[in-house]
């Protein structure tokens, strides 16, 4: 750590529930030594220490920034961009969650019902176009609840690796196949509820195939409007410039809280090559991964950064009478 009397130093802190990998914290947790008290400040804090703060994102999977002076989508937007990273904008993505900008850059983590809880994903790893690095800021923490669990998606595939490597192999060998059900209409109260007309960006079936097939999905229309959509072959394991090899994919996400999935996986993944990714298996990734999630227990103001390529996020419910506001930013893929 930099000398702490230099106002431009980054300082951290720790607290009983970070874990410890590689001689290494997660997540990191930079603090406010009071130095910055404007956004302004705030951004010049960041660009003169970028380097140090890209190299323990790297490291560590997720960044916590605590007390610094945000306070509105407005402001999070200016911070998010002061890093200078390539836009990517949720209109051109595929994700089919509902969302709601407040600016280009800023909107809504998700949409639906606080007592749904979001499980454990990569940001849209279940599309042909992810983003590589994930903002989260919130503007109001919720009464009761509410926690966005981060899990390291590197050391949940090497414990599975040591478990049952014949799974893990096939994982990584066969890929995976996702199919969604678009509805005709956004709806609101589902974790999936974006239209195929949004998720597509597009205003017409012939032009939404066109789309798809630019994309290399198949698809069938139902017969209440909606598109049921099949991904061409995406990968469950990718291999980071370390070497270390993740857990890439909704798998999680899409078996425990996937409408039907957990009765049926097969009717939303499969490897590959068509075949089923057997039951147990799935449950044994999902119990798994708790041994390496952190709970991010959100404080107004607070920003999250997650390398969407090492590790997981999701959301536990919440209640209480005060809302909860987490807002996102996504930047565009390097690989």
């Amino acid at each position: 750590m930099k000398n702490v009397n230099d106002s431009s130093a980054v300082a951290y802190a720790s607290v009983p529930t970070q874990h410890n990998y590689n001689g290494g914290v997660f997540p990191e947790i930079v603090v406010n030594n009071e130095n910055c008290s404007t956004v302004a400040e705030t951004v010049a804090f960041v660009k003169a220490n970028q380097a140090e703060l890209e190299a323990k994102l790297a490291k560590s999977g997720a960044l916590l920034f605590r007390g610094f002076p945000l306070d509105s989508a407005e402001t999070f937007d200016v911070f998010s961009a002061g890093f200078g990273y390539p836009n990517f904008t949720y209109q051109e993505s595929l994700s089919n969650a509902v969302r709601i900008n407040y600016t280009e850059r800023v909107f809504t983590a998700n949409e639906a019902p606080k007592d749904v809880e979001i499980f454990l994903h990569h940001e849209m790893a279940q599309t042909p176009i992810s983003p590589s690095k994930l903002f989260f800021f919130c503007k109001t923490a919720a009464d009761e609840g509410g926690a966005t669990p981060l899990c390291r998606s590197d050391k949940l595939f090497e414990a599975l690796k040591a478990e049952n490597p014949a799974l893990a192999n096939d994982f990584k060998e066969k890929g995976l196949k996702y199919t969604t059900t678009m509805p005709a209409a956004n709806d609101a109260n589902s974790g999936q509820g974006r239209s195929w007309k949004s998720t597509l960006s597009v205003e017409t079936v012939e032009e939404g195939e066109a789309k798809l097939k630019e994309l290399g999905y198949s698809w069938e229309w139902l017969e209440d409007g909606s598109l049921k959509a099949i991904t061409p072959v995406l990968p469950a394991v990718i291999e980071l410039d370390d070497g270390s090899e993740v857990f890439y994919n909704q798998l999680i996400a899409a078996y425990m809280g996937w409408k039907g999935v957990r009765e049926n996986p097969s009717s939303a993944i499969t490897f590959g090559d068509g075949s089923a990714i057997p039951k147990e298996g799935l449950e044994r990734v999902a119990a798994l991964s708790e041994d390496f999630t952190f709970d991010l227990e959100w404080q107004d103001g607070d920003v999250a950064i997650v390398d969407n390529y090492r590790a997981m996020h999701g959301r536990r419910p919440y209640s209480g009478d005060r809302k909860r506001v987490v807002l996102v930013a996504l930047v565009a893929s390097e690989r």
